[in-house]
């Protein structure tokens, strides 16, 4: 009953992904650890999103801003090892309140038609943040959602630069995590498991973004943002 519900639970987080670029990890990660203890639920999500990624390369690559994804991968490596020592280190649902209340504080200046002005030293800056959160709760997305949401990037370019920038930063953290000790063959059992539906929530994923428009494009991103900073706030109290 367990895996039946890991597999609910990614399929409906890898058509979120696919269609949009974001939420496989703010919305998989949060109800993996229902089934799965913290680093064991990270490591799943981590090689799920790698596989998402590597499903969806071929279709990506023609869209992607390359200097901006290179800022990106630069500013992940950076922060990739700050991740990691908040994952052997720091308290989880603490961080998670952290994030889910910056979340919240940023989808209002968001909704309320804030625009980012991006620059090299942002970008950099972004990529850092996303990798420290990538290496530290497997969560790449928020960073990212947070400064592009306010952008004029079109869906597509989007889309395609921050998913092959998720698989480039997800490698480098799974990497580093093995490397620091944590990993299992359960680990990775489960994730042998939840590849199907992982797989076909993608193919939905993509079909669905075909008939999005700008407009519901962004919307769907705000609401993301919403949904996850009152997830992750409400988690941590209550946990606590």
């Amino acid at each position: 009953m367990e895996l039946i519900a890991a597999s609910a639970i990614v399929m409906l987080a890898a058509i979120l992904h696919a269609c949009t670029g974001f939420g496989f990890s703010v919305l998989a990660t949060p109800f993996l650890l229902l089934v799965y203890d913290t680093a064991d639920a990270i490591q799943i999500n981590i090689a799920l999103s790698i596989l998402i990624s590597l499903v969806l390369m071929p279709k990506l690559v023609a869209d992607v801003d390359r200097p901006l994804l290179g800022r990106l991968m630069l500013g992940s490596l950076m922060g990739a090892p700050v991740g990691i020592a908040i994952y052997v280190y720091a308290n989880p649902d603490q961080l998670r309140a952290a994030i889910g209340v910056l979340l919240l504080v940023f989808s209002v200046l968001v909704l309320r038609k804030l625009r980012f002005t991006r620059s090299r030293r942002r970008d950099l800056m972004t990529g850092g943040f996303s990798g420290a959160l990538t290496a530290g709760l497997g969560m790449p997305g928020p960073p990212l959602m947070v400064y592009f949401a306010g952008t004029t990037l079109t869906p597509s370019v989007l889309r395609s630069t921050t998913l092959v920038c998720f698989l480039v930063t997800y490698s480098i953290s799974l990497i580093l995590q093995i490397v620091v000790g944590s990993s299992s063959l359960e680990v990775l059992k489960a994730a042998l498991f939840l590849s199907p539906a992982t797989g076909a929530g993608v193919v939905i994923g993509q079909l669905l973004f075909r008939r999005l428009n700008p407009a519901g494009f962004m919307k769907l991103i705000h609401g993301l943002l919403i949904v996850t900073g009152a997830y992750l706030v409400i988690g941590a109290v209550l946990a606590g």
